[in-house]
C-alpha cells in the first residue's frame, strides 16, 4: 500500500448517512495535530509499544491505535503527531494523555505541556432528497469555486472562503463538509451553502437548530 493510500485510510471521512426525515448534522471525524517531543525514534516505539506499528517503506510515520477513546495517532520522527478518528472534541485531551503515557513508559522524552490544535472537522449532512448536480453547477459556476467532473468523481466540489470550507455534494442529497476547525464555522458555512442552493431548488431552506 502506498503512503498516499495509507494516509487516506486514516484521514478518510465516513460517508454513511442515516436515512431519516429528520436530517441532521453529524461530526464524523475531528483531526488535531501538534508537537509532543523534540524527536522520536519510530523504529524503537514500533518495536516496544503495543498497538504501535512502523513500516518505513509504506508510511513515513508510526501508527498507534487507541481504544479508549477509539482513535489513531500518526507519529513522526520530528516529534509531531496527528490524532484522528474522534467524534467529540473532549476526547482529544484524553487520547493525547494516553499517547503521552505510552511514550513515556517506553522511555521517550516528551514535552511537559504539548499543544495540540484541531486542524480539520469532517461532518456530514443529509438533505433527505436528491440534488441535480448539473443544475447546481450551472447556477453557481460564475460566482463560486465549483468543480463537477462525474467521470473522475461522483460528487460536486464547492468551496467558500468565509468561513473557509469545502463541501462535497452528492446526487443522493448527502453532503460532506470539511476544512473547518470549529463547529460554529461548519454551521455557518452550511447555512451559506443552503442559501445559495435555495436559488436552484426551492425545497432547500435555511437550516435551523443545527
Amino acid at each position: 500500500m502506498s503512503a498516499k493510500l495509507l494516509i487516506y485510510r486514516y484521514f478518510r471521512p465516513i460517508y454513511y448517512m442515516k436515512k431519516s426525515e429528520n436530517s441532521s448534522l453529524k461530526i464524523q471525524n475531528i483531526v488535531s495535530a501538534g508537537s509532543i517531543a523534540e524527536s522520536i525514534d519510530l523504529e524503537f516505539i514500533g518495536n516496544n509499544i503495543p498497538n504501535c506499528t512502523f513500516t518505513k517503506k509504506k508510511f513515513p510515520g508510526a501508527v498507534f491505535h487507541m481504544q479508549n477513546p477509539k482513535s489513531a495517532a500518526l507519529i513522526f520522527s520530528s516529534g509531531r503527531v496527528v490524532l484522528t478518528g474522534h467524534h467529540r472534541s473532549e476526547d482529544i485531551p484524553v487520547a493525547l494523555q494516553n499517547l503521552l503515557q505510552n511514550l513515556k513508559e517506553a522511555g521517550i522524552s516528551c514535552k511537559d505541556n504539548p499543544q495540540i490544535k484541531v486542524t480539520n472537522i469532517v461532518c456530514t449532512y443529509d438533505l433527505g432528497f436528491p440534488l441535480n448536480l448539473v443544475r447546481i453547477t450551472t447556477a453557481l459556476m460564475d460566482t463560486e469555486q465549483v468543480e463537477y467532473e462525474p467521470e473522475a468523481f461522483p460528487g460536486l466540489v464547492c468551496r467558500i472562503s468565509d468561513p473557509k470550507i469545502v463541501f462535497l455534494l452528492f446526487s443522493s442529497g448527502k453532503i460532506v463538509i470539511t476544512g473547518a476547525t470549529i463547529i460554529d464555522d461548519v454551521k455557518a458555512g452550511l447555512n451559506i451553502l443552503m442559501e445559495k442552493l435555495s436559488v436552484v431548488d426551492n425545497k432547500i431552506q435555511r437550516i435551523e437548530n443545527l
